[in-house]
């Protein structure tokens, strides 16, 4: 049985407690307010008979007590990520109230916290819990309506502009999206994965309108259309200025299922609720749930069950299903333009995380780091891509998150474009409102075709600096070779610009080690710096074919040996080759990514595959982690470039550095014993 303390004193808080005394699985035990009148007043309300439930006077106080197993979070959407975090790091078990976060890099944020702790973080989605849901789902998977076609679902309600309200204050991320326009989200994703036999699909396409309160600057109303896979369409609704019908209704190829309640079911206790089946539109069936307890109690009992079990049962929010909901979320709120103050550049300035707590490296995690000739500061072995952060909370997430576990190197890149720039300028940003500058290494790159000049390095360098908001780099990187320009121009303008502050070292990407080693016997030749580094591909498994017209690759034994005798640092990119050692992705026969085929399939890079597995197995590892630690072992300084898309994928790659491999592991996993065939 869990022992609950809920965290805020507010409507819905109540709510959840009167749904504990409807079930076995747990009780209150604790309950906390700023206010302590109200968590005494909340207290004396929701004890049980013959109990009695402790009053704290602010929240952390609930976290210190013992007593508590789990924590209900009712809180505004503001403080939904900070106090997940902070009870997660108490060591409680979390239920919060949705939205998870404000976003999608907020959510990853608290299910990388929740892994951490070893502890069930579930969004508190009550629906989801619901025997009707449950039978829903099976309806529709039975066939009853043939082929699902379109989904219809809305949730609305009319409320009166006021600042400071929850609803309406841009401060408190208000507007309809993310109070109740996460439902009919949720569920279109929950029913189009149904149809296509997956716990929940994505959307493919959306098209979305809004319209943003002139004054409050929230979502006063917002529909959206989407497109699932499977050629599945659903349009949905949401409002806090008006009422509308909360229904929600699948059309399928032979009939239409119709749930008049598809948010509250029968309600706060037992009751019925019933799910309909309309054909050539008539009412053809209905089916009668009956429920011995709230919804409320549903979903206590559903999380109890997770914690048992050490995860969230479907239909209840996996960690997945949150993370792919907010990013849908996201979604709808660019396509009506509704950014929050907090999301915001000012809003991130100061050395906290979106949690709202201080920066700082944690404990037991494994980072490595080198040294580039030429440069003073320790480069951190693995480099964090600045290649496709869209907007900054999904950047500050990913960013802050690899500052906390040791790393100091960001590989920035003129060419590196949404529209204008605007990976640097995300990055300049977050550089800025975190007064990072002195302590990273940063990376530039330009002059890729067909602005590979030294004109074009000296437009693009000074066009980077300004987006990234500094003076200067710490390395600069020239992102292609233009073999018609004599090496000498190139070292010539590249010292012209050290010696003007802009970098303290530099290098060449996909530059052939041919090219490298005349640019450094000009440099030597007439006094002035050579190249510091080389940023071609190299990855366990060889490039069979290059990704981008232009690519070079140090693969192959004679490249590795030149870098050795020459001492140059290699900032490896692909370096695990896009993903061809991750489970499942890679595999005879298996066409579906034409440039993983096209790039890595081989007999010989199968034959890698297989033998990265073995060793993983005998090291409790990934081949993946495998793949990571061989390129870090190489007989030079070897840095791998990563472009992780979520905090798990950062996780999955620092895995990598706690991998020692022997001389005699590393020519194996190479094929040495084979002739190392391509």
């Amino acid at each position: 049985m869990l022992n609950w303390g809920i965290i805020g004193a507010g409507n819905i808080s109540g709510a959840f407690a009167k749904g504990l005394h409807q079930t076995d699985s747990g009780g209150l035990v604790a309950v906390a307010s700023r206010d302590e009148a109200k968590a005494r007043a909340f207290a004396e309300a929701h004890a049980a008979p013959g109990t009695a439930v402790t009053a704290h006077a602010g929240y952390e106080a609930l976290l210190a007590n013992p007593a508590v197993d789990a924590v209900y979070i009712g809180l505004p959407h503001t403080e939904h990520l900070h106090w997940t975090v902070r009870a997660l790091r108490a060591g409680k078990h979390v239920l919060c109230e949705k939205p998870l976060g404000l976003n999608h890099a907020e959510a990853m944020i608290a299910f990388d916290e929740a892994e951490r702790a070893g502890r069930v973080l579930m969004e508190a989605f009550m629906y989801r819990c619901l025997p009707q849901t449950a039978q829903l789902l099976e309806l529709l998977k039975s066939g009853v309506i043939g082929e699902l076609r379109h989904i219809q679902a809305s949730f609305c309600y009319a409320s009166t502009p006021r600042a400071g309200s929850r609803t309406w204050e841009p401060a408190l991320a208000g507007g309809g999206i993310l109070d109740v326009g996460c439902y009919p989200m949720s569920m279109a994703r929950l029913l189009a994965g149904a149809a296509c036999g997956e716990a929940f699909a994505e959307p493919v396409e959306m098209q979305a309108m809004g319209r943003l309160h002139e004054s409050m600057g929230v979502d006063s109303w917002a529909l959206a259309t989407l497109r699932f896979p499977g050629d599945i369409a659903a349009q949905i609704a949401t409002a806090v200025s008006f009422e509308q019908e909360e229904s929600l209704r699948l059309a399928g190829s032979q009939g239409a299922l119709v749930v008049p309640c598809p948010w509250y079911g029968a309600g706060a206790g037992a009751g019925e609720s019933r799910i309909e089946l309309w054909v050539d539109e008539a009412l053809a069936k209905s089916w009668t749930i009956t429920t011995d307890r709230g919804l409320y109690a549903y979903e206590a009992d559903a999380f109890a069950a997770a914690v048992q079990a050490g995860a969230v049962p479907h239909p209840a929010m996996s960690p997945a299903d949150s993370l792919g909901n907010l990013a849908a979320l996201d979604r709808w709120r660019r396509a009506i333009g509704l950014t929050y103050p907090c999301e915001q550049a000012p809003a991130l300035a100061g050395r906290q995380t979106l949690a709202g707590l201080p920066i700082a490296r944690r404990p037991g995690t494994p980072m490595r780091y080198g040294q580039v000739p030429g440069l003073a500061k320790p480069v951190s072995r693995l480099i964090m891509g600045v290649d496709h952060q869209e907007t900054l909370p999904y950047a500050a997430a990913l960013f802050d998150d690899y500052l906390e576990r040791g790393g100091n190197a960001f590989d920035t890149a003129w060419v590196y474009d949404f529209e204008g720039g605007h990976c640097e300028s995300i990055f300049g940003d977050w550089m800025k409102a975190r007064g990072v500058r002195d302590e990273i290494v940063l990376i530039a790159k330009g002059a890729h075709t067909p602005n590979c000049t030294p004109e074009g390095m000296r437009r693009e360098l000074a066009e980077s600096l300004a987006r990234l908001q500094t003076d200067s780099a710490d390395l600069y990187i020239l992102h292609r070779d233009n073999p018609e320009v004599p090496v000498g121009e190139f070292i010539d303008a590249l010292n012209e610009q050290r010696r003007l502050g802009r970098f303290q070292a530099f290098g060449g990407s996909n530059w052939s080690l041919p090219r490298v080693a005349e640019a450094n016997a000009y440099a030597a030749k007439t006094g002035q710096q050579g190249f510091s580094l080389v940023n071609n591909q190299l990855s366990l498994a060889r490039m069979q074919a290059p990704i981008w017209r232009g690519c070079v690759s140090a693969g192959d034994p004679d490249s590795r040996r030149w870098l050795a005798d020459q001492g140059l640092a290699l900032f490896a990119w692909s370096s695990q080759a896009r993903g061809f050692f991750v489970e499942g992705r890679a595999a005879p026969g298996q066409q579906d990514d034409e440039e993983l085929v096209r790039c890595w399939y081989s007999e010989a890079n199968f034959q890698r595959l297989a033998r990265a597995r073995e060793l993983a197995a005998k090291k409790g590892c990934s081949a993946i982690n495998i793949a990571l630690a061989w390129v870090l072992a190489q007989g030079f300084p070897a840095f791998s470039l990563i472009g992780p898309r979520s905090i798990a994928e950062t996780a999955s790659s620092m895995r990598g550095l706690d991998v020692q491999l022997s001389a005699e592991e590393l020519a194996w996993l190479d094929l040495a014993d084979l002739g190392a065939p391509l």
